[in-house]
């Protein structure tokens, strides 16, 4: 597995009839499979997140929505970004991943995390427990999923979960790759070096540089070698043609997030607002706030997520078309 560049759709808010919204969420992961990106994600949320819109906006639930897409594309790699630990029992989730992973003839990866998203667990009547609790929670699943995944039976008796003698049939491969998602310097970035192929890092992009050493300590702490985990950012992009077009763009995203001018902004405060994980302009000035804000820093790969207008024909193209040099070199 490789993910140099992911397209994330966290959004499907498109204003259309919900017996027409799965027809354009086909058609960013086809054009994503066309620009040359390696993974499309959906987001595992049954509500939409607050940076991005109201609870009561469209969501769908991750794991269906994924095996739509496998039967509608060829080539590209698929996953949740990331999968909450929280909703599903692990070894159901070994096995929803793997399904997916059977019907779209390998190219599943299980993206997946401790869950954070409070509202959601109070409405669905999932236990949302302590912080603590939910790393715990996340260390236990991993222990019995890593193992289904890769064709042993499971047998655990832990705080959280039990299995006894769980099978994982059938399966295309027996190494499905694990994808943690998080900005969590010492419980998620410890697990990662412990259990996963890829870490996904969550955090503005000014935090990068404090991430990866935080990163590499842990790493060394579980006598990994650093080349063997691959990493990216996630990151939101506004790309367009017209960098003027696209800057009002953001300016309006952020207005709503109650930010009104970026000009006036003290640095610090800039640094740790909305806007430092956001990339704008036109397609070369994205691309060199992207080489410049992150892969210099040595991050791997990117996943950008397109939230104002993923769903307009040829945005993703663009994107692709922008960032691919980067890291497909």
């Amino acid at each position: 597995m490789s993910i140099r560049l992911g397209y994330q759709m966290p959004n499907f808010s498109y204003g259309v009839a919900a017996r027409d919204l799965f027809p354009a969420v086909v058609a960013q992961a086809r054009e994503a499979e066309a620009a040359g990106f390696d993974a499309a994600f959906v987001m595992d949320h049954f509500y939409q997140l607050p940076l991005i819109g109201a609870p009561s906006e469209p969501m769908l639930e991750a794991y269906t929505a994924l095996s739509g897409l496998a039967a509608s594309t060829e080539r590209i790699q698929l996953s949740a970004l990331v999968t909450g630990n929280t909703y599903r029992n692990p070894a159901l989730t070994a096995k929803t991943v793997t399904t997916l992973d059977v019907v779209s003839r390998g190219r599943a990866v299980l993206g997946i995390g401790a869950g954070w998203f409070e509202l959601e667990h109070q409405a669905y009547g999932f236990e949302f427990g302590t912080f603590t609790e939910r790393f715990e929670r996340l260390e236990e699943a991993l222990d019995i999923i890593t193992p289904m995944l890769r064709g042993q039976r499971s047998t655990y008796d832990g705080k959280w979960y039990h299995t006894k003698d769980a099978m994982n049939e059938p399966r295309v491969r027996d190494d499905l790759p694990i994808l943690l998602g998080g900005g969590g310097e010492k419980k998620t970035f410890a697990l990662a070096a412990r259990f996963a192929d890829h870490l996904n890092i969550i955090c503005n992009a000014s935090e990068i540089p404090r991430k990866l050493e935080a990163l590499h300590a842990r790493l060394d702490e579980a006598g990994r070698d650093p080349k063997t985990l691959e990493t990216s950012f996630l990151a939101f992009v506004i790309v367009d043609e017209d960098g003027d077009r696209a800057r009002k763009t953001q300016a309006d995203l952020l207005a709503r997030q109650g930010i009104a001018d970026l000009s006036s902004m003290p640095a610090e405060a800039l640094r740790q607002s909305p806007a430092d994980r956001q990339f704008v302009g036109t397609p070369d000035e994205v691309a060199e706030q992207f080489q410049s804000r992150v892969l210099d820093h040595g991050i791997d790969g990117l996943i950008v997520n397109l939230v104002t207008g993923g769903h307009e024909p040829g945005t993703v193209e663009l994107a692709g078309r922008a960032l691919s040099p980067l890291v497909h070199a």
